[in-house]
C-alpha cells in the first residue's frame, strides 16, 4: 500500500491570489509564508517527492530542502490565454463574458479553460496510475489539481466537490 500526501504550494504575491492561475509561472511570496507550516512538513520521512514543473511547486519544495522529480502532469488546467492570471472580477469586465455562463460548471469550464476536464482528468490520471504502489509519496501540485485527485480517489465528481485546500495545506491517502 501506498501512502501518498498532497500539498498545495506556498502563497502566491497578494495580487496574484484568487486569480485563474493555470499553467501561468507565477512565483511563490515567502513573505507570506507560514515558517511553522514548513517545520512542520519537513519532519516528515518520504520515500519519493513528485512536483508540478511550475515555479511554485518548485520553489515551495527547495524551501522544504526537498529533493523532487517534476512532472507536468501535476499542473492545474490550462486556462484560455485570455482569463491566464485574470480575476473573477476582471474577466467579469472583459467584452466576452455573458453571465449565461454561470449557469453550470460545465459551461464555465469550456469557457474559462483550455482542456476540457476529461483531458485534465486523464492527465493527472495518467500520473495517479503510474506511482509506486508500496511508497511513502509526496506531490506538490495546485489547489485545483488536488481537488481533482480528491474527486478521483474519492470517486466524487470533480464539479460536486467542495473539497479546497490551502496553501502549504496537506491532504493524505492510503492508496
Amino acid at each position: 500500500m501506498a501512502t501518498i500526501t498532497f500539498l498545495r504550494h506556498a502563497p502566491l504575491a497578494l495580487k496574484n491570489q484568487k486569480c485563474y492561475n493555470g499553467h501561468i509561472d507565477l512565483e511563490i511570496d515567502s513573505s507570506l509564508v507560514d515558517f511553522k507550516q514548513i517545520e512542520t512538513i519537513q519532519k516528515q520521512k518520504y520515500d519519493l517527492v513528485y512536483s508540478s514543473d511550475l515555479k511554485r511547486c518548485t520553489q515551495t519544495l527547495d524551501l522544504l530542502g526537498f529533493s523532487y522529480k517534476k512532472d507536468e502532469r501535476l499542473r492545474e488546467v490550462k486556462f484560455k490565454d485570455e482569463f491566464e492570471g485574470k480575476s473573477f472580477d476582471e474577466i467579469s469586465k472583459m467584452s466576452i463574458y455573458d453571465e449565461k455562463y454561470l449557469s453550470s460548471f460545465e459551461s464555465w469550464h469550456e469557457f474559462i479553460a483550455q482542456e476540457s476536464i476529461e483531458e485534465y482528468k486523464q492527465r493527472v490520471n495518467s500520473f495517479l496510475n503510474e506511482l509506486p504502489k508500496n511508497s511513502d509519496i509526496l506531490v506538490c501540485s495546485h489547489g485545483g489539481t488536488i481537488k481533482l485527485i480528491h474527486s478521483i480517489l474519492t470517486n466524487t465528481e470533480y464539479e460536486q466537490s467542495r473539497y479546497s485546500i490551502s496553501y502549504l495545506e496537506t491532504l493524505k491517502f492510503d492508496i
